[in-house]
Parts: structure tokens; C-alpha cells; sequence
């Protein structure tokens, strides 16, 4: 639901990018809803987006080999649990290719990534807390209502966006939550 937002930023940020490569995992059974949502999303801000697949160190290595033959300005790496714990080889391989790129958690910009939007874990942890004080108090866990993240955060890695060469436009800085210096 999250992916509209990130692309948009990733456009304000990279606006002469008029092609995206979007790095989406295939084994993720949540991909194929993923793509489309990606594609509208995309099409929303009028980019063309470009998907390379990962499902492995390899295919990571695979998938930014065939980042150079796209037309591609700028990355959007899909949220996705192995992502996450392949955070700082992403990272490192964006940072080898020089492309901009918007990620989902903060722990990329704090590795050296461009920029996050996403969930304000800190906020879900206290979220946790109520509900387990709830559950001790002796509430019952069905009948707890479901609740969903309403604090999200974006954050700019300002020493990525000099290495890069990107001019941070100030409609973009305006909007980040914290920039990392």
C-alpha cells in the first residue's frame, strides 16, 4: 500500500528518471499481487517501470547485472523479508551501480542507502506493548481489533545523495522525518 508513496518520492527525488527498475522477489507469494500494485502505482506517477527478480545472493548479483541494460534512473527495492537480510549487500551493489534507490526500512539508509519509507518500527513495538498489557490484564487476543501502522517515516541519507551526485530537491528534504548527514 506503501509502494504509490515510495515511488513518488523516488521521482521527486530522481525527476528526470522517466523509467524505474523495480527489484521484486519471485518466490515471495505475495509477488504477483505486488507487480500490479507496483505497475498502477508506477503508472500513477507516469513511470515506466523495468522488474528484475532475486530470490537469492545470486540472483541479486544476476538482477543488478541487468540493471545496466535497462534504461533505468533511478531503483525501487519491493519490500520483502530476504531483502532485509540481504540489506547491506543490496546496498552495497546500488552503491557499485550509483543509482538512486528508496527502500523500505530505515536500516538501509543507516547502511548506506539513498532513502526509506516505511513503517516507524518503534511505533509497532509500542503498539505490541498495549496490546500485550491488555492480554495480561486479561483481555482475549481474538477480540482484540486488528490494528494497522499510521506512523510511517522517511529518511534521507544526505552523504549517499553527494556520493551520487543528486541534489536533494528542498520539496523532498521538506518532507523527510530525520536526514542522515
Amino acid at each position: 500500500e506503501l509502494d504509490g508513496k515510495r515511488l513518488g518520492l523516488l521521482h521527486a527525488m530522481v525527476p528526470r528518471s522517466k523509467t524505474v527498475a523495480a527489484l521484486v522477489n519471485p518466490a515471495n507469494p505475495n509477488t504477483p499481487r505486488r507487480l500490479s500494485e507496483i505497475e498502477d502505482a508506477a503508472r500513477n506517477v507516469g513511470l515506466r517501470i523495468n522488474f528484475l527478480k532475486a530470490s537469492t545472493l545470486l540472483g541479486l548479483a544476476s538482477a543488478f547485472s541487468a540493471l545496466k541494460s535497462t534504461d533505468a534512473g533511478a531503483l525501487f527495492v519491493a519490500a520483502d523479508p530476504f531483502f532485509n537480510t540481504q540489506r547491506d549487500a543490496i546496498v552495497a551493489l546500488t552503491a557499485s551501480h550509483g543509482m538512486p534507490a528508496i527502500y523500505e526500512q530505515r536500516d538501509f539508509v543507516s547502511a548506506g542507502g539513498l532513502m526509506s519509507y516505511g513503517t516507524d518500527f518503534e511505533e509497532g513495538y509500542r503498539q505490541a506493548g498495549i496490546y500485550t498489557g491488555r492480554i495480561l490484564k486479561g483481555e482475549k487476543p481474538a477480540d482484540l481489533p486488528v490494528v494497522r501502522s499510521t506512523k510511517f517515516e522517511f529518511i534521507i541519507n544526505l552523504k549517499t545523495a553527494k556520493a551520487q551526485k543528486l541534489d536533494v530537491p528542498p520539496a523532498v528534504s521538506a518532507q523527510a522525518d530525520e536526514i542522515i548527514e
